[in-house]
């Protein structure tokens, strides 16, 4: 007689989960950053009767967190034990943990180490909730709604100092998390933007009612500003939102003259959003005149991927102070994309001020605590400026098998390798002649360079052991090629964040960059990587240590996945925006952010994960514009006077008024 096939498990959307395959990637270290423990942390579950607990009690077993003890508490004197375990001076931190619900894959160490770098008392994620199907994600619901229905705090990780048993400690044993998440100071919550419970349903949510949002571009979402661009509106869409991408033109040999976009900007009133969310738009204009058109119709929000919206011309001012005063036709570099003609400098400061100015100005959108204070700083007074993240394919972008990855690409199997990425390697804000420096100072057998972008003369770098591959416009293939180094480096000292960082740490590779600009914020120093001073040799000294102290790389990469992940995730985005749109009056403050299950595939354990996107970069240039552009550089360098751009205007409509 055959014997029927045990029933499937829920689908969970965690491929297998709990008793699937673990994910790859590295090991979680035996200790915090600075050496000192993990935390200790207890899990209280109170059992009922007929307490279904296998899943429960398996998804904790497969934490990978030793310093853990999970108690199974009777409900009939839930109260009097869970009490005794608060009073324990030996613990760091509790978890309520209902009887069916199961933590996601990591969630412990997720949380216990955003608790300890941030000083948080208490650390809520996301929960996944599922019955035989996965039907959405959400935030608990105690974050967003004191006083409501969830009151068990399930999968929320609370410093044991800060549960007061008398007020938020129910006769049942259970937590008033509604109770004890509204006494902390806000300063004291966090929440990360990835899954830490999986939470089983009895009845499917009602769908959330999004908002609608133009995503306006320049010229597109190629580049690094433009990818960052269409990655927050992609996290926006996973949120519920109704979005509509609106690029300005197609012309950017043109933006120098061109204000006005009757086509565009028909498309953004038809589409009477709730608010447009613009950024990167100097490929296509030099000023903000939409901008200031389009704020009259409602909510405007600007992401500040660099700081072209603040000055007369440029995109970093660098140590240039005029913007601070008043930028003019003393700017020293206005034949530097983007261009501009000395004598419309002024003027053009003056508009963009007006711009940003009055009761219905643009907010601004901020990516780092840099930015943040740089906004503060060079907008009118009385601006809006707020602090966002960033969104990143946390599912793509993850760690994988080394030696298999570099099999792969035929990179050889035991050197160290060094990882250095951007769109254009050599451009001028990227710190070219320091990063050279650096690289030739380490340089010997068995240590290799990955240089990912456009480098027309490989040359240039000095280095025998180069591998080129040029600009990649894959992210599954960029990020193999992340997954493959054992060291990220760059000599960067102008970023708003810094985007390369973020993606190769979340590859679990560390970086080595200067403490300065929003690197700062990209790069958790002694987490996922390291920051030096900008003095001469720092950067080749703390690159040949680290070279020489493989224990020292593993251990950053394995915190920088941890901690980046929970940061820097396209939930974590969304939710940073939320928290901008309750500010401003565009959403309720009771209403929950909620995502849909696309979502889970953002995060390597679920069972589909979201395929990396294509076209991220323009097509590599043919060998002859490559020694064009070549010989161009070595006479003009990176400048383009305004002859030129005169020139390349005219052609451009001379090609497009031809049949």
């Amino acid at each position: 007689m055959t014997e029927a096939p045990a029933p499937s498990p829920p689908a969970h959307g965690i491929a297998g989960w709990p008793f699937g395959p673990a994910v790859i990637g590295p090991a979680r270290p035996a200790a915090l950053p600075d050496g000192r423990p993990w935390p200790r942390i207890r899990i209280i579950t109170v059992v009922e009767a007929d307490a279904l607990l296998g899943e429960t009690v398996a998804s904790v077993l497969r934490q990978d967190y030793a310093e853990l003890r999970h108690d199974l508490v009777a409900s009939r004197d839930a109260h009097s034990a869970v009490a005794r375990i608060l009073a324990d001076p030996g613990i760091d931190h509790l978890l309520w943990l209902d009887a069916g619900d199961l933590l996601a894959p990591g969630a412990l160490a997720a949380s216990a180490l955003e608790a300890v770098l941030t000083g948080a008392a208490a650390v809520a994620g996301l929960r996944v909730l599922f019955d035989r199907a996965v039907h959405s994600l959400d935030s608990p619901a105690f974050a967003d709604e004191p006083g409501g229905s969830a009151v068990t705090g399930s999968g929320v990780l609370w410093a044991r100092g800060s549960l007061d048993p008398r007020a938020a400690l129910g006769a049942d044993g259970r937590l008033d998390a509604a109770a004890a998440w509204s006494v902390l100071p806000e300063e004291a919550r966090r929440t990360i933007g990835r899954p830490v419970l999986l939470h089983k349903l009895a009845a499917a949510p009602a769908p959330a009612d999004g908002l609608s949002i133009v995503s306006l571009t320049g010229t597109g979402t190629q580049g690094g500003a433009g990818v960052a661009q269409r990655r927050l509106a992609e996290a926006l869409g996973l949120a519920g939102h109704r979005l509509t991408p609106v690029t300005l033109s197609d012309r950017p040999e043109a933006a120098e003259w061109t204000d006005t976009f009757p086509v565009a900007e028909a498309a953004i009133l038809a589409a009477a959003p709730d608010l447009v969310l613009a950024g990167n738009l100097h490929g296509a204009t030099r000023s903000l005149d939409v901008v200031d058109r389009l704020r009259r119709h409602g909510p405007v929000a600007l992401v500040l991927h660099d700081l072209f919206p603040l000055t007369g011309r440029c995109c970093h001012p660098r140590d240039c102070g005029r913007a601070v005063i008043g930028c003019d036709a003393a700017c020293p570099g206005p034949d530097e994309y983007p261009q501009l003609a000395p004598r419309r400098i002024a003027g053009m400061h003056a508009r963009k001020r007006a711009a940003l100015a009055g009761p219905a100005a643009p907010w601004l959108l901020a990516n780092s605590d840099w930015t943040l204070a740089r906004a503060r700083e060079l907008a009118p007074p009385g601006t809006v400026a707020e602090p966002i993240r960033l969104a990143f394919p946390t599912g793509v972008f993850r760690p994988g098998d080394r030696a298999a990855l570099r099999r792969r690409l035929g990179l050889p199997p035991d050197d160290v390798l060094i990882l250095i990425s951007a769109v254009i390697v050599d451009g001028p804000d990227k710190g070219f002649h320091d990063l050279r420096d650096a690289l030739r100072a380490v340089a010997r057998p068995g240590v290799g360079v990955v240089a990912i972008g456009r480098l027309d003369d490989p040359a240039r770098l000095g280095i025998a052991n180069l591998f080129a591959p040029g600009l990649i416009a894959d992210e599954e293939t960029l990020a193999t090629w992340y997954g493959a180094c054992d060291l990220h480096v760059t000599a960067s000292r102008h970023e708003t964040l810094g985007q390369t960082p973020i993606e190769a740490g979340l590859c679990g590779v560390p970086t080595l960059a200067y403490r300065t600009s929003g690197l700062a914020s990209a790069v958790i120093d002694g987490v996922s990587g390291r920051l030096v001073p900008l003095k001469p040799g720092a950067l080749a000294e703390a690159l040949a240590a680290l070279i020489d102290d493989p224990e020292a790389r593993t251990r950053l990469g394995a915190f920088a996945r941890i901690a980046l992940e929970s940061r820097f995730s396209p939930a974590a985005a969304a939710l940073s925006l939320e928290a901008v749109f309750r500010r401003h009056g565009l959403r309720d403050a009771t209403t929950r952010p909620r995502f849909e299950p696309a979502m889970l595939g953002h995060f390597p354990f679920a069972a589909v994960r979201r395929a990396g996107t294509v076209g991220t970069v323009p097509a590599a240039s043919r060998p002859f514009v490559r020694r064009l552009r070549r010989a161009k550089q070595m006479v003009l360098g990176r400048r383009m006077p305004l002859l030129v751009r005169r020139c390349l205007y005219l052609a451009g409509r001379l090609h497009r008024s031809l049949p």
